[in-house]
């Protein structure tokens, strides 16, 4: 029946569908999909949360994002720009104030100076941006050098290119840094780039200068392309700088910055990154990142403008303000990891430990699922972060004090329970 307004008029409809059902459509899938994408590993990260939040009142240790909110003063600022009717594009590779500012920022805090012309694009994210400078530079065949255990997007990145991801086994013994050894023996004829993200996700390990300096001349010697994840590059501890490998030498002209705004200003949700290259890098990148996504959101561009212009005059207090509550949590986790006998080295940046389970007579994965089963505690399976991950577990300090201190009781619990 079909009633039109107050002049309402009944009417009858003989309607008769003609209906297909699903199963009985016979199409091969397989044989569309792209068998590099249809053929990769969802990520363990996912895997593992989508099965914990099945569970009522689980207690995650797991997500890594920081649980503060963005600083109002800096949503202030995006919530103006649309009072402002500021909704629009912006150029495709980002406002130029906002370029201007990173240009500025790099400068004071990297030591590496970029032309917001053309050596900075703006991403949504540093995932685009990673995924942006994989495709500028790697051709079918090509093979990328990925130190693990590493956060899970890389590999799949640098397949989907066509290239192959080439994994280095970093150990505990070496506090998970990327060696000079370890890099020589994976080098072939075919090897294009090293992608390098210390602070590590999921470690906590930290390449100082030193560190950076021994695999420098590698690096030169087989004209290696280096991407270089600093996402975390402002959150480290114990009086540590951070530096990047972009301002060692002659390596500026080789190396592409990636990083963004999510960690350190607490903006995950705003999703936006950025890239600094050499300008022929940047000019590959620019056309890839216009054709896929135009530009990054406009909203989150005024509100990281805010962000870092007040941040740089202020001489990053918010960011400090949260590296405190961080360190504390840091200290705190490592001092009952200790005294439940679960070996961990000190993580020296990001907001994550790595501790070994292997005392348990479990490696990472089946130590995570008994924990989630016995006590509906959450943490990351390392083998998530690779085959070196295997024998330990992730876990975020992103939590609040009282969360983490819930979950380590329940978690000191459970192994007296397996340990008798």
């Amino acid at each position: 029946m079909i009633f039109w307004g107050k002049y309402a008029k009944i009417v009858k409809l003989n309607i008769h569908f003609n209906i297909t059902k699903y199963e009985d459509v016979m199409i091969d899938y397989n044989s569309i999909l792209n068998p590099v994408a249809r053929d990769i590993k969802p990520s363990g990260i996912r895997k593992f949360f989508g099965i914990a939040a099945t569970r009522k009142d689980c207690l995650s240790l797991g997500v890594g994002e920081p649980d503060f909110s963005t600083p109002t003063i800096f949503s202030q600022a995006g919530i103006k720009s649309i009072n402002a009717g500021k909704t629009h594009y912006t150029a495709n590779a980002g406002l130029l104030e906002l370029r201007d500012l990173i240009s500025k920022y790099t400068k004071q805090f990297i030591g590496v100076d970029y032309d917001p012309e053309d050596e900075i694009l703006i991403t949504v994210g540093a995932s685009e941006g990673i995924d942006a400078a994989l495709r500028a530079v790697c051709a079918p065949g090509d093979e990328i050098l990925i130190p693990e255990p590493c956060f899970v997007c890389y590999a799949p990145l640098v397949s989907l290119c066509g290239a192959i991801p080439v994994p280095i086994e970093c150990t505990i013994d070496d506090e998970f840094k990327l060696t000079p050894a370890l890099l020589e023996e994976k080098i072939t004829d075919k090897t294009k780039g090293l992608l390098l993200a210390y602070p590590n996700n999921p470690t906590g390990a930290v390449m100082e200068e030193d560190d950076l300096k021994k695999i420098v001349p590698i690096i030169e010697k087989h004209n290696l392309i280096v991407f270089s994840d600093e996402i975390y590059g402002e959150l480290v501890y114990d009086d540590l700088k951070f530096t990047s490998i972009a301002s060692i030498g002659d390596m500026r002209e080789r190396t592409i910055v990636i990083s963004g705004f999510s960690k350190y200003f607490a903006m995950t949700g705003w999703r936006l990154g950025y890239v600094c290259a050499p300008r022929q890098i940047i000019e590959v990148m620019h056309k890839i990142h216009q054709y896929s996504v135009m530009c990054a959101s406009t909203v989150a561009q005024y509100t990281a403008y805010e962000a870092l212009n007040t941040s740089l005059k202020n001489g990053f207090k918010e960011v400090h303000e949260m590296m405190l509550v961080y360190d504390t949590r840091r200290k705190y986790i490592l001092k009952r990891l200790n005294e439940m006998g679960l070996d961990c080295f000190t993580p020296r940046g990001a907001f994550y430990v790595f501790p070994s389970v292997k005392s348990t007579g479990m490696d990472g994965e089946e130590f995570a699922y008994a924990l989630l089963d016995a006590k509906n505690v959450a943490v990351v399976p390392g083998g998530a972060f690779g085959a070196s991950g295997k024998d330990f577990i992730r876990i975020s300090y992103a939590y609040s004090l009282d969360v983490i201190e819930k979950a380590f009781d329940l978690i000191e619990d459970f192994l007296h329970e397996i340990r008798g």
